[in-house]
């Protein structure tokens, strides 16, 4: 694959967002698992998506110094969309009103710390000023889409899991940082769905 057939734009994640069939929520299929969201950053620049990810700090509760999306637990009573909006807000002062939320990803359950994961695609108007909460985030960074389909970056392994028997794991090393877990997850359904394929 060419540099170009990689030059992924906004606009492109935006239709393939919308126009994607609805998923299927894990919560009900999930017992005691705790309700969680997070927010896919999407800005162009010079014509290629970039998102932004964060390096979680070692002082949290779980998933200590992984890459992930800004997200959270969700407050009682609060929706996944919010949710995810106020947790981008807190970590890493993405303004609310700044995003247009144009759908919503695949849920997913993590294994070890039992979240079901909604994940939510909102896009930026333009390169964000970031303001890190260092309780929460260790680094910010973005990474294009392009940079993300480069071969030499993802790549696959098949794990056996409790009750998960041969199950894919998604790795991407891009921006000194290896991508895995649930954010691998989400970057690879991303891409799939805006691009058809990784390759």
């Amino acid at each position: 694959m060419s540099d170009g057939d990689r030059a992924i734009t906004v606009d492109q994640i935006r239709k393939a967002v919308e126009g994607a069939p609805p998923g299927r929520p894990l919560a009900p299929t999930v017992p005691g698992a705790q309700a969680s969201a997070v927010l896919v950053p999407v800005f162009e620049e010079n014509g290629l998506a970039h998102l932004v990810l964060t390096r979680r700090s070692t002082e949290l509760s779980s998933h200590q110094g992984q890459v992930a999306f800004p997200g959270g637990k969700l407050h009682e009573g609060e929706t996944s969309e919010a949710g995810a909006l106020r947790e981008a807000w807190e970590e890493v002062g993405i303004e609310p009103d700044d995003v247009d939320v144009v759908g919503p990803l695949e849920e997913l359950a993590t294994v070890a710390s039992q979240f079901v994961l909604a994940p939510f695609v909102g896009i930026l108007p333009g390169r964000p000023t970031l303001v890190v909460n260092p309780a929460e985030v260790a680094r910010v960074f973005d990474v294009s889409v392009a940079e993300l389909m480069d071969p030499r970056v993802h790549h696959e392994e098949r794990w056996d899991l409790p009750d998960m028997a041969d199950r894919p794991m998604h790795f991407f090393d891009v921006a000194d940082e290896t991508i895995w877990g649930a954010t691998a997850r989400i970057l690879y359904d991303l891409l799939v769905l805006a691009t058809g394929s990784l390759r």
